[in-house]
């Protein structure tokens, strides 16, 4: 992962046309909205993300601030696309134009296999959680955005935010997969000791 630094350059050349730049803020940041919007709309998530990105491209030279004000836009940006589509399919139904064999276009499976399912598994348990506190913990802890970020991105106040994210992380903690997984790697690492 870059550091802020370096984002924050990237940033800076992005906002005045560098396409490498842009592509530099795609990558460090897509992995985050991407689960994020998981979260938020479910499958639909890499179409919202385009959505996203497509008006952060379009909007890009307007914004102003650093790179921490940046993530805070791009996720307020990806929460209003994962809301508006959700009220574009509460209203009509889109049936699939076609279905993908997903096959032919996975990387090297073996190489991202486990921390995909790391990553998918504590995904969809955040996304079990009530909505307030799924966005909050997806945004305080996956995305690393502070309180008061996760505030403007989210249209509550901090008091709210924090409250939120710690009754999200415990209610976590005490769900019956995150303790059965606890209980299997403490006696894994008992077993090599």
């Amino acid at each position: 992962m870059l550091a802020d630094d370096d984002l924050g350059n990237a940033l800076t050349a992005a906002r005045e046309g560098d396409e490498t730049a842009f592509a530099l803020l795609w990558c460090a940041l897509q992995p985050a909205v991407l689960r994020y919007l998981h979260v938020v709309v479910g499958e639909p998530a890499e179409d919202v993300a385009s959505e996203t990105w497509l008006q952060v491209a379009r909007d890009l030279r307007r914004f102003r601030g650093g790179i921490g004000d940046f993530r805070g836009w791009l996720f307020r940006i990806a929460r209003h696309r994962g809301i508006d589509h959700l009220r574009r399919t509460g209203r009509r139904r889109e049936d699939p134009v076609e279905v993908v064999d997903e096959d032919l276009f996975a990387p090297d499976a073996a190489a991202q296999t486990e921390e995909a399912l790391s990553t998918g598994w504590a995904v969809s348990l955040i996304a079990t959680l009530p909505k307030d506190q799924a966005e909050s913990v997806m945004l305080r802890v996956v995305a690393g955005l502070d309180v008061a970020t996760t505030a403007k991105v989210l249209g509550k106040r901090t008091g709210a935010v924090r409250v939120a994210t710690m009754r999200g992380l415990r209610r976590l903690a005490a769900h019956p997969e995150v303790t059965a997984r606890n209980d299997k790697t403490a006696a894994s690492v008992a077993e090599e000791v």
